[in-house]
C-alpha cells in the first residue's frame, strides 16, 4: 500500500510535477503552421497541446488509452436514497465482464481497454449520517488501490463508477467542499421520487453536521463522507498526475471524487479535462467551481466513465489533425 497515513498522502498531494511548457509550446507552434486559420479548430488545438503538456513529448500518442471503473457500496443507501437496492453494483460489475454493459460498447468504439476494479462490494461504507464512511486504514486502501491501478505505460486514462447510492456521497462531497449546503448539490441520481430527492438531502445535511470537524480538510471530507470507489479515483487521479498520464473525468460523481486534490493543490485537476457535464444537477455547478469548462452536454447521467470514454474520440480527433495535417508549406497553400 503506498500510502500508510494521511500525512504521507497529504504530501503526494503537495508534491505534483507541473508539465512541460516545453512540449505544449512546440505543438502550439506546429498549430500555427498548419493549413487552417489559427485557432480555427478551438479547444482541439488546445487538446493536442494539453496532451504534450502532461505527457511530456512534443509529439503526443494515444497508443495505449484505458477506462478504468471503480465500484463499491455505501451504508448510506439505509437512508433510502436510491432507486436500486445495493445488489445492483454487484449485478452490474457481472455485466461489465460479460461485455453487456454501454461502457463495454464505448470503450471498445473508442480503441480503450477497460479495466473493472470492485472494492469490497461485501461490506459497504458505513453510513455516514451516524459515523464515518470510512476509517484512515480503510480509506487509504481504497486510496491506494486506486493508485496501484495506473501503470506508466499508459497514454491517456478515463476513469469512471459504479455504486448504488453513490452521488449522494457525492453531493455531500461538493458541499463540504465548496459550501452552500446539501440542497444545491443534491440530484435524483438513479430516479429517485420528490420523497426520495428529500431523504437524499436530509442523510446529507446529517451527514455535514455530524463531520462539521473534519469539513477543513479535503481528505477529512472523502474519508467521512465518500465511499471506496471515491477514494480509488482520487487516488488514480494522483498517481495519473505523478506519471505524466493526462485524465479525462467523467460525470459528477467522478469529478466529486477528484475534486479533493484541487483543493489541497492550486494545479491539482491542471492534467484533467472534464469530458462531460452530465445531467445530475450538481455537476455543472461542480465543473463551475472548479474551474472545468467540459467537452460535452448530451443530458447523460448514466456513470461508468460512458461521457469519458466518449470524449476519447474527441482527443484522438485532436491528435490526429495536430500530427497528419499538412502545413501551408508542405501543401503549397499560400498564407495571408
Amino acid at each position: 500500500m503506498p500510502f500508510k497515513s494521511l500525512d504521507e498522502l497529504r504530501a503526494a498531494c503537495l508534491d505534483l510535477p507541473a508539465g512541460s511548457d516545453t512540449a505544449a509550446k512546440a505543438v502550439a507552434s506546429r498549430q500555427d503552421t498548419l493549413t487552417k486559420p489559427q485557432g480555427s479548430l478551438g479547444r482541439l488545438e488546445t487538446i493536442a497541446a494539453w496532451l504534450a503538456r502532461w505527457q511530456g513529448r512534443d509529439m503526443p500518442k494515444l497508443d495505449r488509452v484505458k477506462v478504468f471503473v471503480f465500484a463499491g457500496n455505501h451504508g448510506v443507501t439505509a437512508q433510502g436514497v436510491s432507486a436500486y437496492p445495493s445488489e445492483v453494483t454487484v449485478q452490474m460489475v457481472a455485466n461489465f465482464a460479460g461485455g453487456g454493459a454501454a461502457i463495454n460498447q464505448l470503450a471498445r468504439i473508442a480503441g480503450a481497454e477497460l479495466d473493472v476494479i470492485p472494492l469490497d462490494l461485501d461490506h459497504p461504507t458505513d453510513d455516514f449520517t451516524q459515523v464515518p464512511a470510512m476509517d484512515e486504514k480503510a480509506f487509504l486502501a481504497a486510496v491506494s488501490a486506486g493508485y496501484d491501478a495506473v501503470t506508466k505505460d499508459l497514454d491517456l486514462v478515463c476513469f469512471g463508477e459504479m455504486g448504488i447510492g453513490n452521488t449522494t456521497p457525492a453531493a455531500a462531497i461538493s458541499a463540504a467542499l465548496f459550501g452552500g449546503g446539501a440542497e444545491k448539490w443534491t440530484g435524483r441520481g438513479t430516479g429517485v421520487d420528490d420523497a426520495g430527492l428529500k431523504r437524499k438531502v436530509v442523510a446529507i445535511e446529517a451527514g455535514l453536521k455530524r463531520h462539521a470537524a473534519a469539513l477543513a480538510d479535503p481528505l477529512g471530507v472523502a474519508a467521512a463522507l465518500g465511499g471506496r470507489e471515491l477514494a480509488a479515483i482520487f487516488g488514480a487521479t494522483l498517481a495519473a498526475r505523478h506519471l505524466g498520464i493526462p485524465v479525462l473525468l467523467d460525470g459528477f460523481v467522478c469529478t466529486a471524487a477528484a475534486a479533493p486534490l484541487a483543493r489541497l493543490h492550486p494545479t491539482g485537476l491542471s492534467h484533467t479535462i472534464a469530458a462531460h457535464v452530465s445531467a445530475e444537477s450538481g455537476h455543472r455547478r461542480l465543473l463551475e467551481a472548479l474551474g472545468l469548462p467540459p467537452l460535452l452536454d448530451l443530458g447523460m447521467r448514466l456513470g461508468e466513465g460512458s461521457g469519458a470514454c466518449l470524449a476519447v474520440n474527441i482527443v484522438r480527433s485532436a491528435l490526429e489533425c495536430h500530427a497528419r495535417m499538412a502545413s501551408f508549406a508542405e501543401a503549397g497553400v499560400s498564407e495571408k
